[in-house]
């Protein structure tokens, strides 16, 4: 069976189902005639059915694409390469990662146009990841001195564009808890530069939990989008 709009045709795919015949036939069909099909096929329990991103391989939205409505742990299940040069964000808040299974660098987009990786703050084309992010009206995260959440500590409610107005300076931050269900990104430099990390509600005893090198948060902000 086949789905179809104004563009290209997807073969659909049951819900939930990344193997068998069904997705083997799918994909089979979809290289067949030269496209990617719409893996819109997982939601999360957060409700990310509304989501929509679509990546190109080519600059300006050319090439191959590949669609989705939900999280995608490795771009290359469904026969796209882990090669991404320009991004339309359809609705939504995304974080994406150079490499599979939710690793490597991330990137948050929101909703728009990316003509070229430059625009999300890459260095090159590698991406291998993605999933969509929850976005509420509650934020709340609280930030510690020391790993496991000793020595002082600091609560935002609010974006804050250099840490240091806060009594936070270079390399202060080494654990974090994130009470509300608002999603936050972290970045290395002020003003919201520089590698970035996206925590979500939970705890986060030391640096490695959140994929960072080392502690060095020097600005944050909420993952606000209203679609």
């Amino acid at each position: 069976m086949w789905v179809g709009d104004d563009g290209p045709f997807h073969p659909a795919v049951p819900e939930g189902s990344k193997s068998g015949k069904a997705t083997s036939e799918c994909i089979k069909l979809s290289k067949i005639k030269g496209i990617i099909w719409d893996a819109s096929l997982q939601t999360s329990e957060r409700g990310f059915s509304s989501f929509q991103i679509v990546f190109y391989e080519g600059k300006c939205f050319t090439g191959r694409k590949l669609q989705l409505s939900g999280l995608c742990d490795n771009f290359q299940d469904w026969g796209f390469l882990n090669r991404v040069n320009s991004i339309c964000v359809q609705s939504g808040a995304w974080v994406c990662f150079s490499h599979v299974d939710f690793r490597g660098q991330q990137y948050v987009l929101e909703r728009g146009e990316y003509p070229g990786f430059f625009l999300w703050n890459a260095h090159s084309d590698r991406m291998g990841s993605c999933k969509p992010i929850g976005m509420v009206k509650h934020y709340r995260i609280e930030v510690f001195e020391g790993r496991h959440f000793s020595g002082r500590s600091q609560e935002f409610t609010e974006d804050c564009a250099f840490l240091n107005t806060r009594g936070c300076p270079k390399r202060w931050v080494n654990s974090m808890r994130v009470y509300g269900d608002g999603a936050w990104v972290l970045f290395e430099e002020p003003n919201y530069r520089g590698p970035m990390y996206v925590v979500e509600r939970g705890d986060y005893g030391c640096c490695d939990e959140w994929q960072a090198p080392g502690a060095n948060v020097q600005s944050l902000r909420r993952i606000i989008n209203y679609f």
